[in-house]
């Protein structure tokens, strides 16, 4: 194989102008470190689904009309406590807050720095609906409508007066019996208002004009007198929520963001609105306490936990490589391939800032395999470099430069390098066919990482390596050196040359040796086996679970959720679901019934019905457009729904249908359950919906749920992984066909890689370890490290065998030099994964798990089982060559 000359030229630079080069890569580093830190976690669900999905187009339609997802104020205490008190006049004023209406003029509490000053500045908020807004608007409405009746009556008994006077003097009466029949007819319309007047108010239990500091207003509008006392009305559920009837302890602020926010407006909005819940002015004289909760929180909340407990454990992986790469790299730069690596994942990420993308929880992954690639490769190169210094000296009894050295190793193993990690990004490439976006981000990310980290390995790594060779070290640095040295030799003496480490290690030669020497003996009956195996583990894929219950991946003391378990305790419900109703106007009579109908029948198939309350139900009902029209006369003719609808006040009624009268909601509440489980409560709401459905109306689910369900299903999907694995096999097979212009050299180094995705999956399924929506992905993780060990080793034989050596001192050679630099890259990848496993967040400790048993099985597969694949395909190429012809001797 050729060097391309490009690659054989930066060598040469970096060669040639060390300490330019060396210069240049701290300052890019440096300036991309300052990018990098600046990314923002991610946590929108553009990176769940993509935009072409019918229900991202749903969600996105549902938040442009009616606002984001709902983030819950969770006010539990007795009812009767919170409403009857002047605790109500707290809430409204709370509720107020949230909102950011404050009067024109007035103070916001805690002044315009405090968060409701900060929420009024900033209008993050959509709406807000709760307890407090609904009593306050029912008692003006009540109290104007109450006005307007007086109005009314009395424009109604003047006219009467009017009528009557001018009927007397057309009768012929006089002046004064005119005017007495005037005003008995005053009177007489005076008195029918009074009875309608008091009639209407013993039916409301109204003493007075109603007031939101009136007890016995607010007691005859929310609770059932019919019930034990303090048990809200069944119509207010989505305000005051029971688990299964009895005196209500709960009651629900609903607070929609605005859409269209960014990820950095979202998670201050949702920091304010925890700050303005708890300002002293809000508290409860009572016992009421707040909590913030709702999906958006939980999100959020789950987002940062993951983020910074990665970063944590990563600079505590970096030093544990360190320490690791001290230990098994017998070079004399042994932290070169890590401040390589670190320089590239630095570049990488300042590319992702400089793009515009933000730090999905999927490339926050890529860095740990980034960086373990990267080691790799300045292993590699810097190995090679060593060889050929001591193979310079061995043929001439004189050491020869680095430069020169790195010249050659650009011609011999470079190139070897570059095929091995062009197929490496390959099989990461493969990732860009997934549904879900933060799954290809992942593998694009990955790609473009590859490209940058053997750039980086070839020049910066060959430019270290000749500068420290030449000894241009400043005087200070190598008096450091010379103390520090010392100290790390004698720490390295102290973990390698113990009693435990002699004992192990020529046990662990004579396995390496022995297990050689079975692939060199009988190749084809390790291969059987090996095939076996895999084939055993690529059954069993199908049947690996894949855990996908987020209250068990995540910290059980994270505060959103733990307050959303406390929202499920109290109410039945966790979460919502939408169904996004369209049509050219959905007032006519024909749609709501359909709209009830389909309400009715999808809560009584998941268990609810109204005697039990949602009690142990999966879907419960939620606030949306049917409970305003609970009664078939409410709903008799369209004009009779928009006078309805037009009398409702505005804030109320386009919350669940649009002014244009062209979209409304139906909302259910959601019990909170494992994503496997939403996706089947989705599909059976999905499969009612055509079900009566008039002509001209349009249904579709929305929402985080529905997002987050599809997303996990496409994901975990057995046939998925397979064909992505397929994928990723044809994607480094073309590449290498195209390196190498051989069709054996490319195919020979895939028969281990191939088989390593079943060892792998099998180990997996022994150990009963789960795969998780960060960890199922992971096989695109065994063919990219597979085809990286599997290329190198094969090209090294491959190079010795055209030197003249045998095929078992071909395989001896190279196990010697490239499978010992594999081995210690891989020991490094490794020890550096491990420290994941010791995260207290179950995703990020199983994904250790995961990760760690694919390297170590694609490590030490690949070194077992690729010998005899190499021996078997050269017998059967030399069984296949015709036998060689004695030469002819001249007469």
């Amino acid at each position: 194989m050729n060097t391309p000359r490009p690659l054989h030229g930066a060598v040469a630079l970096a060669a040639r102008r060390p300490v330019a080069v060396l210069a240049i890569t701290a300052v890019l580093a440096i300036i991309a470190t300052a990018f990098a830190v600046q990314l923002k976690p991610d946590a929108g669900t553009d990176t769940l689904v993509g935009k072409s999905t019918d229900s991202y187009a749903a969600t996105a339609t549902y938040r442009r009309r009616f606002g984001d997802d709902p983030i819950i104020v969770l006010v539990r205490g007795s009812l009767r406590k919170l409403l009857l008190t002047q605790d109500l006049e707290r809430l409204t004023g709370l509720e107020g807050c949230l909102s950011g209406n404050v009067p024109a003029g007035a103070t916001p509490p805690g002044g315009a720095g405090g968060p409701c000053g900060r929420l009024q500045a900033t209008a993050p908020v959509r709406v807000v609906f709760g307890p407090g807004t609904f009593i306050s608007e029912a008692a003006r409405q009540l109290g104007t409508g109450l006005a307007r009746r007086v109005q009314a009556a009395q424009r109604a008994s003047t006219a009467a007066a009017t009528l009557a006077r001018r009927d007397a003097r057309r009768r012929g009466l006089t002046a004064a019996q005119a005017s007495r029949q005037a005003a008995a007819a005053r009177q007489a319309v005076l008195a029918a208002f009074q009875q309608a007047t008091i009639a209407l108010a013993a039916r409301y239990g109204l003493a007075a004009v109603p007031r939101i500091d009136d007890p016995n207003f607010v007691s005859t509008l929310v609770f059932d007198a019919s019930k034990p006392t303090g048990t809200p009305k069944r119509k207010f559920a989505y305000l005051f929520p029971t688990k299964g009837g009895g005196p209500g302890r709960t009651a629900l602020i609903q607070v929609r963001l605005k859409a269209g926010l960014s990820d950095a407006q979202r998670a201050a909005a949702i920091r304010l609105i925890r700050a303005a819940v708890a300002m002293p002015e809000w508290k409860a004289r009572n016992g009421a306490t707040y909590a913030v909760t709702g999906a958006p929180v939980v999100v959020a909340d789950l987002t940062d936990s993951i983020t910074s407990s990665m970063r944590i454990l990563l600079v505590a992986a970096l030093f544990v490589m360190a320490g690791t790469l001290a230990l098994v790299f017998g070079s004399r730069l042994r932290l070169l391939p890590l401040a390589v690596a670190l320089a590239a994942a630095a570049l990488t990420f300042a590319a992702l800032k400089l793009s515009g993308a933000s730090l999905t929880m999927a490339s926050v992954a890529v860095l740990p395999v980034l960086i373990g690639l990267a080691v790799d490769y300045a292993i590699q190169l810097q190995s090679r470099i060593a060889e050929e210094q001591d193979a310079g000296e061995r043929g001439s009894g004189e050491r020869i430069g680095a430069a020169p050295a790195a010249r050659r190793a650009a011609l011999l193993g470079a190139p070897t390098v570059a095929a091995a990690a062009a197929a490496t990004a390959a099989g990461f490439a493969a990732l860009a066919l997934s549904p879900v976006p933060m799954v290809r981000g992942f593998g694009l990310l990955l790609v473009a990482g590859i490209a940058i980290a053997l750039t980086c390995a070839l020049i910066a790594g060959t430019a270290a390596v000749v500068f420290a060779d030449e000894r241009r070290a400043p005087g200070w640095l190598a008096r450091a050196g010379a103390r520090i040295g010392p100290s790390l030799r004698g720490a390295r003496e102290l973990i390698t040359d113990n009693r435990l480490a002699r004992a192990a290690r020529p046990r662990v030669r004579a396995a390496a040796a022995a297990a050689l020497a079975t692939s060199i003996r009988r190749p084809g009956r390790v291969l059987a086996v090996a095939a076996g195996v895999a084939v055993l583990g690529w059954g069993l894929d199908t049947q690996t679970r894949v855990e996908s219950d987020i209250q068990k991946l995540v910290p059980g003391d994270l505060p959103g959720l733990r307050d959303l378990n406390a929202l499920q305790r109290s109410t039945g419900v966790g979460a919502s679901v939408d169904v996004v109703i369209e049509g050219s106007d959905l007032t006519r009579p024909e749609v709501l019934d359909w709209m009830i109908d389909y309400q009715t029948a999808i809560l009584k198939r998941f268990g609810y019905s109204a005697t039990r309350g949602c009690g142990e139900a999966e879907l419960c009902p939620a606030f949306s457009l049917p409970a305003l029209f609970s009664t078939a006369g409410s709903r008799q003719s369209a004009a009779d729904i928009r006078a309805l609808l037009d009398a409702v006040p505005a804030y109320f009624s386009e919350s669940v249908i649009t002014r244009d009268r062209r979209t409304a909601t139906l909302a259910f509440g959601l019990r909170l359950m494992s994503l496997d489980q939403q996706k089947r409560v989705m599909d059976a709401m999905r499969s009612e919906l055509p079900d009566g459905r008039p002509d001209g109306v349009r249904a579709r689910l929305a929402g985080l749920p529905v997002l987050a369900s599809e997303a996990n299903a496409q994901v975990s999907s057995s046939t998925r992984r397979l064909v992505t694995l397929l994928a990723g096999l044809l994607a480094v097979a073309l590449v290498l066909l195209v390196a190498f212009r051989s069709t054996r050299r490319a195919l020979v180094p895939l028969v281990p890689i191939a088989l390593a995705t079943g060892w792998s999956a099998f180990v997996l399924f022994a150990l009963r370890i789960p795969l998780n929506p960060m960890s199922v992905t992971l096989g695109a993780l065994v063919i990219a490290i597979s085809t990286e060990f599997s290329v190198l080793l094969a090209e090294r034989y491959r190079q010795e065998r055209e030197r003249g050596h045998e095929p078992e001192a071909a395989l001896a050679r190279t196990y010697r030099s490239t499978g010992a630099a594999v081995l210690a890259s891989g020991v490094t990848a490794i020890a550096g994964f491990a420290v994941l496993v010791l995260s207290d967040i179950r995703m990020l400790r199983d994904f250790g798990f995961v990760t760690v048993i694919d390297l170590t099985v694609s490590l030490l597969g690949v070194l077992v089982v690729l010998p005899a694949v190499l021996l078997l395909v050269e017998r059967r190429a030399a069984a296949r060559r015709p036998a060689a012809h004695p030469a002819r001797v001249p007469a």
